[in-house]
Formats: structure tokens, sequence, C-alpha cells
């Protein structure tokens, strides 16, 4: 039989807080608002608290864990989780997923559809009397300048944007629900197909709708704060600026 080296004593006395596998490429499906499913690549991190006295954790039980994702949704994240606290005798455990998602969108005046991928985020923490699953989104949107429009004489400059919406809820909530919030409080919603009718379009909303990267922060809590069932949000939003060699950034964060 072979000698179980992590399972030894140790005696530093030193707790830690996490310990386990980070950024494992794994295939799964997720829910799609619109058509059931879609496959996608996750890159997962799993961990558990480890006690003082234990030398290791068996990194091989995580990965066995994840064998058994079909579908990922909360209710299977709370079974890892408490799966691998039992297996690993942990007090807290620890699950964090980021995949690309895609939603088919019409452009605004042609309808050519075509893919935006979006950043989708799924994570959740167990404690012995306490559990956490937060669900979030990175969008890529247009801001425009609203400062730059009112002092030229023409134009404004604009550039593309990223939010990151981050919410606990206590009923379902769809990623492109908290899509939807983001482009809604952009000064534009970006496209992978623009014809040159789509452009115009895209860039006279722009125009007709500047906004600070403060602005679409706020809007977004806004619209959060109205949607049933969220008990935390946190709002990020990082604009990519055309005219400075630095980004400019708002974030909010809340429990409701």
């Amino acid at each position: 039989m072979l000698k179980d080296v992590q399972s030894q004593i140790d005696r530093r006395g030193i707790s830690l807080n996490r310990v386990g596998i980070k950024n494992i490429d794994w295939p799964l499906k997720v829910y799609d608002r619109a058509k059931g499913f879609q496959n996608t690549v996750a890159s997962i991190s799993l961990s558990v608290s480890l006690k003082h006295d234990v030398k290791g954790t068996h990194m091989s039980r995580f990965v066995e864990v994840l064998k058994n994702i079909e579908v990922l949704n909360p209710h299977i994240i709370l079974d890892i989780l408490e799966t691998v606290q039992t297996r690993l005798d942990a007090e807290s455990s620890f699950f964090e997923c980021t995949f690309p998602y895609f939603m088919w969108k019409k452009a605004p005046v042609s309808g050519h559809l075509s893919p935006l991928k979006i950043e989708a985020t799924i994570s959740g923490q167990m404690h012995p009397t306490s559990s956490d699953i937060i669900i979030g989104v990175a969008v890529p949107v247009q801001t425009l300048c609203p400062c730059s429009k009112e002092i030229s004489s023409f134009g404004a400059h604009n550039q593309r944007a990223n939010v990151t919406i981050l919410v606990k809820t206590k009923r379902k909530i769809w990623f492109e629900r908290l899509v939807e919030i983001a482009e809604q409080c952009a000064s534009s919603p970006v496209f992978s197909l623009l014809k040159r009718e789509d452009e115009k379009h895209v860039t006279e909303t722009a125009y007709n709708t500047p906004k600070f990267v403060e602005d679409v922060a706020r809007d977004i809590a806004l619209l959060l704060e109205k949607e049933q069932g969220l008990t935390w949000y946190k709002v990020e939003v990082e604009s990519f600026e055309s005219i400075h060699n630095h980004e400019a950034f708002a974030w909010v964060e809340k429990e409701l």
C-alpha cells in the first residue's frame, strides 16, 4: 500500500485559507435562454480550507468531483462544494468558473445576425453555516464622453468599454438579462457584424447618448435594484480611453 503523505501531521500550526487546483479547462454545457443549452469550455478553480495540522490536500479528488458535471448550474455547484468538503474533511470549500458565452444579436437596421462573445462567471463558497453563489457577466459596450461632446465644435471621443456585473440572487437570472441591463445603460451596444446603415445607427445612437463610466455604473445599479430576488450586486465599468494612455473606471457594490 502506498504511503499517504498528504494526510501526515503538520506541526507548524498554520491553517491555509485555500488549497486546490486552479484554471483547469473543462468542457461542459450551460443554460441558454434562447436555445436551451450551449456547449463551452470553462476555466475552473476548486479549493478547500486546510486545517493547521494537516500536511496537504489530495489534488486528484478535485478533478474526480468535476467528472460529475454535465450541465453547470447553481445546484450542481452546491453539490460539488459539499462533496469536496466531505471528501477532504474541510471546513470551507470554494468554486470559481469562467467561460465564453455567445449571444446571437441582430444588427440594429439590417437585421444581420452575428455572435457576441461575453465572459460569463459562476462562483460559490460553502462554510459550516452559510453558502453563496455569485453569477456574473463581462460585457463589451461603447461609451461616448459627455465632456468631449460638450466642449468640442464637432465630434466627441468614444471607445469600447467593459461592463462587469456580479449578483447574488434568490431566484434564477439569465446571463442574457444581465447583458441586456449592461447594454441598455451604455452609450451603445457593440456588434460583431455591422453594415453601413447599422454603423450609422450605432454611431449616432452613441453620440445622442453620451455617458461617463460613472453614469453607466449608476444606471446599471438602479436597474439591478429593480430586479426581483437580488440580495447583492457589484458593478464595474472600465472604459478603454481612445485619447488617453490610461483607462477610466467606476465601481459600485451594494447589499440589498
